[in-house]
């Protein structure tokens, strides 16, 4: 049996462990979504955000890109935030990235990458604006490290440059986001810290939409 195959005898078995706990477990979760948390990852198969974070299905909206990224032109993150703060009203927004990421690696490399090149543009615009600082990290493993952390954050800025996370921060100080970071070689989860709210405050004379009028 092939790996496709198998993924159908894994279904059927992850099923009926459902059903055996919870004999209604199919038909409460097809009766709606109501998670608290919207996670927007990379698409690296090594990082499985319902594994890695222990949650359930109906517990977390996910959204997974090539070095989860929030680009400001990019209309599918754009939805996929609208939606989750608009409409599932989560309380939580939460920017994944993870060291050894092929798509910071490749972004760092001057590489004619095809139609990658437009989107990992968006990275090497971050390492633009922290040029200084990544210059001057003299080791090549902790630049890159480096860039994976700056990378989260100037996502997380982006999500707070959109009206629809203005409104709603405004209004009820929710959704709260927050910049993290997966070691692939300890399994475990790094909170960056970021002061998001901080940030807001410092450049929302350039990005404040109006929304509180």
């Amino acid at each position: 049996m092939n790996l496709f195959e198998q993924l159908f005898e894994n279904n059927k078995t992850w099923a009926t462990q459902k059903k055996a706990i919870d004999k209604n477990y199919f038909k409460d979760l097809s009766e709606g979504q109501n998670p608290d948390i919207l996670y927007i990852g990379c698409s690296d198969s090594r990082v499985t955000a319902e594994d890695m974070m222990g949650v359930q299905p109906g517990q977390m909206f996910v959204h997974r890109n090539v070095a989860n990224l929030v680009p400001n032109n990019d209309n599918n993150s754009a939805s996929v935030i609208e939606y989750a703060i608009a409409h599932l009203k989560v309380k939580h927004i939460i920017v994944c990235g993870h060291y050894f990421c092929g798509g910071i690696k490749a972004a760092m490399q001057s590489k004619d990458l095809g139609i990658l090149n437009p989107w990992l543009r968006n990275i090497r615009d971050v390492y633009r604006l922290h040029k200084e600082e990544l210059n001057a990290i003299a080791d090549e493993t902790n630049r890159y490290k480096r860039l994976v952390e700056l990378n989260v954050q100037e996502q997380c800025i982006n999500i707070i440059k959109t009206a629809v996370w203005q409104k709603s921060f405004l209004s009820n100080h929710l959704p709260i986001v927050h910049g993290l970071v997966f070691d692939i070689h300890s399994g475990t989860l790094i909170d960056l810290n970021i002061d998001v709210q901080g940030i807001a405050q410092s450049i929302r004379e350039i990005y404040d939409l109006g929304t509180n009028k």
